[in-house]
């Protein structure tokens, strides 16, 4: 890489500005051999309607990296406000009255009282950086059309107002 190529910031500065644009959270769940898996991201996008097809990007050093992979299918669970505590279980902080959290849905661990779920099998990996997104056929979709999401902007959990807006 050229000098002229190299980025003017650092890690840091870089992470911070992703922070800035406001999310919803997730918990990316899947099965194995092993059992059920979980892991909170933020890291999903809608790909296409037709197909139906999801992305996830998973760090290529993450334990879940590998499950997903092992597994082929993943299930994305848009967690809904007052559900903070299920993202930080699933982000390392370990909460013993949630282990044993997630549901069964078509083989695959789900999150109950989610905003919504996609449950998919693996399309695609695409390799990018230090990522690989894996990019989902969604076979199976729930929604809660009267759950609203949690958010999550520059460190901390949000929620939607009676207005729509971020509180």
């Amino acid at each position: 890489m050229s000098e002229a190529q190299k980025p003017d910031f650092d890690a840091r500065a870089l992470r911070d500005a992703f922070g800035a644009f406001a999310t919803g959270v997730t918990v990316i769940s899947t099965s194995t051999e092993e059992g059920d898996h979980g892991m909170t991201a933020n890291a999903f996008m809608s790909v296409s309607l037709d197909p139906p097809l999801i992305a996830i990007s998973l760090d290529r050093k993450s334990r879940m990296h590998e499950k997903v992979r092992a597994s082929g299918r993943y299930a994305v669970n848009i967690l809904a406000q007052g559900m903070e505590h299920v993202a930080m279980h699933f982000a390392g902080r370990h909460n013993p009255e949630l282990a044993n959290f997630f549901v069964n849905h078509h083989h695959l661990p789900v999150a109950p009282g989610a905003v919504a779920v996609f449950l998919t099998e693996v399309a695609q990996e695409v390799e990018a950086g230090d990522h690989t997104l894996f990019i989902g056929r969604v076979l199976h979709l729930e929604r809660d059309p009267k759950a609203a999401p949690l958010l999550f902007s520059s460190g901390s959990f949000h929620v939607l107002s009676a207005a729509g807006a971020p509180s």
